[in-house]
């Protein structure tokens, strides 16, 4: 541990790539191994969905890499690039009209570049109340103002919920590249791959004890999975992966568990409510089509961390205290 203190901060976040990419190239060599063996139908669907997965985690770990050696800035442009795409998929399926095209622009061409420039000019008390304040207040105005009261505050609320998960939300994790914790200047790449990662984590033992655990679904009609033991599996998981990981953070073991647990959490429950807005919109998964990663959508994706960064990024500033 003290050798690893002793080295810069490029070289600390050069050997967390090094040991991440190290671990997906072993990955993908047992996985092509494993596909040279035969094996039974639901062996052979169960490694594809797995060797889908692993694609996705290396896309997402390269594009993790480009944030990082784009600095903040090209980090933010990047998010916010994310941040489109997500918004389009969700309001691709939300049937929007016509008398909707006004607020749709001013979502798009007006809230999401102002929101990500907010974030990376450190404007974190703005940025923190734009969307949930003022954009809430502004897009009904411009919807009235298009005349068409027909099921006015259905379609108004379908685009404040969009704004909020895809822009609000996403626009916290970029936002943590920025946070400025004394005597952790330059290291948030960490604190993003620690959010990631106990995000995904919880993810994955909530998944997983699905399989494994008898249990009664909270919601049937929406989650078979979903139950309160398979999320207590999940955040109890992700609390000591994160006490595990404290050594890259400012926080202590025990901080370390309370923070990880609590995006955890925040992150299972943010599947659980996009899941409900994909049986409403009546889809398998976002974007409704097989995406670049040859599973699902980029909004299920992200969907934990547009639920989980939020809450993280404001307990971290206001647990510790920090102006900017």
């Amino acid at each position: 541990m003290s050798s690893l203190r002793d080295l810069t901060v490029g070289q600390q976040i050069s050997l967390l790539f090094v040991l991440l990419f190290g671990v997906l190239f072993a990955a993908t060599a047992v996985s092509a191994f494993v596909a040279l063996r035969p094996g039974a139908d639901e062996h052979v669907e169960r490694r594809d969905r797995f060797q889908r997965d692993l694609r996705a985690v290396w896309i997402s770990a390269a594009l993790f890499w480009l944030a990082w050696i784009s600095g903040p800035l090209g980090a933010t442009l990047l998010f916010g690039v994310f941040s489109f795409l997500a918004l389009r998929e969700y309001i691709t399926l939300m049937h929007t009209g016509r008398s909707d095209h006004s607020s749709l622009l001013l979502a798009f061409f007006v809230v999401l570049p102002l929101q990500f420039a907010l974030v990376g000019t450190r404007h974190f008390d703005f940025f923190s109340v734009l969307i949930p304040v003022y954009v809430f207040i502004a897009i009904p105005v411009v919807s009235a103002l298009a005349g068409d009261p027909q099921r006015f505050l259905e379609r108004n609320a379908k685009i404040q919920w969009g704004i909020m998960v895809c822009v609000y939300g996403l626009s916290h994790t970029p936002a943590l590249l920025l946070l400025g914790f004394p005597g952790y200047e330059g290291r948030g790449a960490f604190l993003v791959f620690f959010l990631v990662a106990v995000v995904a984590v919880g993810q994955f033992v909530q998944e997983a004890a699905s399989r494994r655990l008898r249990r009664r679904p909270l919601a049937r009609h929406i989650s078979r999975s979903f139950a309160w033991q398979t999320w207590w599996a999940g955040v109890v998981s992700s609390g000591l992966v994160g006490a595990l990981l404290y050594w890259i953070t400012p926080f202590r073991p025990g901080q370390a568990l309370v923070m990880a647990a609590l995006a955890s959490g925040c992150g299972m429950f943010g599947e659980f409510v996009m899941k409900a807005l994909k049986r409403d919109a009546g889809v398998r998964y976002w974007g409704n089509r097989a995406s670049v990663t040859g599973a699902v959508g980029l909004l299920d994706r992200v969907a934990p961390l547009c639920f989980a960064a939020p809450v993280f990024f404001h307990s971290v500033r206001w647990y510790f205290k920090l102006s900017v």
